[in-house]
């Protein structure tokens, strides 16, 4: 009884899988290959071709990863493609996505696969409800200002 108590007991954490695929599996396969496992509106997208902007972003995600020390992070690669689709070579990467007025710093983790980066930086801000303001109803004329 007193030796299960002294021994910690290890954490188990859940292995990753995208679609029943894992991350190193993920990791190699080719952009067709990922293309089949991806929902019918990236489908497309990938079927019509990635373009000259998505591609830039790609190439300029892979120098960075090229150019940091192995363990450390990826220097921040700014974009304006907030329709851009992450895929599995772009985990890792540190991306500032614009919002309209600011870049937010995203670090992609493999869970993001296959969202858009727009998901992960919001563009508006979200409405804290609270007292009626002035001209809002009928009633509100009698609500005191002070």
């Amino acid at each position: 009884m007193a030796d299960e108590q002294t021994t910690p007991r290890k954490r188990t954490f859940r292995k990753f899988t995208y679609r029943g695929i894992d991350l190193d599996q993920l990791l190699d396969l080719s952009s067709e290959q990922f293309m089949e496992l991806v929902h019918c509106r990236a489908r497309r997208r990938f079927q019509r071709g990635l373009k000259r902007k998505p591609m830039g972003l790609i190439k300029k995600l892979r120098a960075a990863k090229k150019s940091a020390a192995p363990g450390e992070k990826p220097e921040v690669v700014k974009t304006h493609l907030r329709n851009m689709i992450i895929v599995p070579e772009m985990i890792g990467s540190v991306i500032g996505v614009y919002n309209g007025k600011v870049f937010n710093q995203i670090e992609i983790k493999p869970e993001m696969t296959g969202h858009y980066l727009a998901e992960f930086s919001i563009s508006y801000k979200p409405v804290k409800h609270g007292r009626p303001g002035i001209g809002a109803t009928h009633s509100s004329k009698f609500v005191p200002l002070k």
